[in-house]
């Protein structure tokens, strides 16, 4: 059973304040980019490309180091800290005239980005063996709260100004700071702390420690490939939203509200209810496939009323995550979980630093109108080709197991 629930709620929360700073500021990233670098649409989206690798690869040199000084000193610490630096970081963006301040702007707040793998690492303290895909449920469910709320509200404040989401971004992750500090316990204790090790945070060190694991190799792949495929949605979603329906930001919060909406709703819901009756290995395999399919779908539409129609499909394709991740966490002993994640959060920044450069420059080729093929959606198609590819690599992992 779940103890001190308290405590998870707090952590809930961090997780939905979280994403609703991330979507506030989405609708409003294409002008801002244009506003402060100049160029059309395709350039911005490849500055934009640009920002969210600097971001990724700062988190992925990071991300081991604060998932080991999470196990040793503790989840409350670093989760504060993250929380602090997040909410000056989208300070220095409201105030970013040049492009290069917006670039040191993600380079300082991708060296401290562990809230998501810290709080996951808090869930798989709080919770049992049987609970843990429940428990990342939770976490998925609270992010799709906060995709709801946060897009709407930043594509009504972009209306504003392109300064304005950002202003209200960091007041919710320096309220969110704050309220942690008030309510949030230590996890760990004396049973599960570690001693902290140089050669665990090493970023490649570490993946080929945990590499060496049974069965563990072939998971992190399709983890990988996971998440370079879902990395499309937010290095393309409003450049290719502008430029394949002609939206502003008012509609392009709305859509990301209605699959924020759908998301929460899956995570919360049906998590549960799919590993019980098909169990994680089967639902892994359902949730990859849904994925599939929507992502081919997005990448051939042209209508915005079809969007729509297809947002559930790829919001159903998310309960294959947290079967994997809950695969993945009864795999390694308690006293791990921080590291794990760790390594979860340095293989989630290695595929954002490869998707967005990769996918905008894609967007940025098939969207000109002088290509030799018009297609806007393309990266989708990128991505759908990347999880047929970890269908497999899962399929191999069954027999090796």
């Amino acid at each position: 059973m779940m103890r001190n629930r308290l405590p998870i709620f707090v952590i809930l929360a961090t997780v939905m304040i979280d994403a609703m700073g991330i979507g506030l500021i989405i609708p409003v990233m294409p002008d801002l980019i244009q506003e402060v670098a100049g160029g059309d649409l395709g350039s911005a989206a490849v500055w934009g490309g640009i920002l969210a690798t600097v971001f990724a690869f700062m988190q992925f040199l990071c991300g081991p180091l604060l998932g080991n000084l999470s196990d040793r000193f503790g989840r409350r610490p670093v989760l504060l800290v993250s929380l602090a630096v997040m909410s000056a970081d989208y300070v220095i963006m409201a105030l970013a005239h040049n492009i290069w301040i917006l670039v040191i702007g993600r380079i300082v707040a991708g060296i401290t980005a562990a809230t998501y793998a810290t709080a996951m690492a808090y869930m798989a303290d709080m919770s049992d063996a049987k609970e843990k895909a429940k428990a990342f449920g939770m976490i998925g469910a609270a992010m799709g709260v906060g995709f709801v709320f946060g897009p709407v509200i930043g594509g009504i404040m972009g209306q504003f100004g392109t300064r304005a989401p950002f202003w209200a971004a960091a007041v919710l992750a320096g309220g969110n700071a704050l309220l942690g500090w008030m309510v949030l316990k230590e996890t760990v204790t004396d049973a599960n702390r570690r001693a902290f090790e140089w050669r665990r945070s090493n970023p490649l060190g570490a993946l080929q420690a945990l590499g060496k694991l049974p069965a563990m190799t072939n998971l992190l792949i399709v983890f990988f490939f996971y998440q370079i495929a879902a990395a499309v949605y937010p290095a393309i979603w409003p450049y290719f939203i502008i430029e394949r329906f002609g939206w502003e930001e008012a509609m392009i919060g709305l859509s990301l509200t209605a699959y924020g909406l759908c998301f929460a709703i899956v995570q919360a819901t049906l998590i549960g209810p799919f590993t019980k009756w098909f169990g994680n290995r089967r639902t892994v395999v359902i949730g990859l496939g849904l994925e599939v399919v929507a992502l081919i779908y997005l990448a051939v539409i042209s209508n915005g009323i079809l969007l729509f129609i297809g947002i559930p499909v790829a919001a159903l394709s998310s309960v294959g995550l947290p079967a994997l991740q809950s695969i993945m966490s009864r795999r390694v002993s308690d006293d791990a979980q921080g590291e794990l994640q760790g390594i979860s959060a340095s293989l989630t920044s290695l595929a954002h630093i490869a998707a967005p450069l990769v996918m905008t420059q894609t967007f940025a080729h098939f969207s000109d109108k002088h290509a030799v093929l018009y297609l806007p959606g393309a990266p989708f198609l990128l991505a759908a080709a990347l999880l047929m590819i970890a269908i497999a690599v899962f399929a191999k992992s069954r027999r090796a197991t």
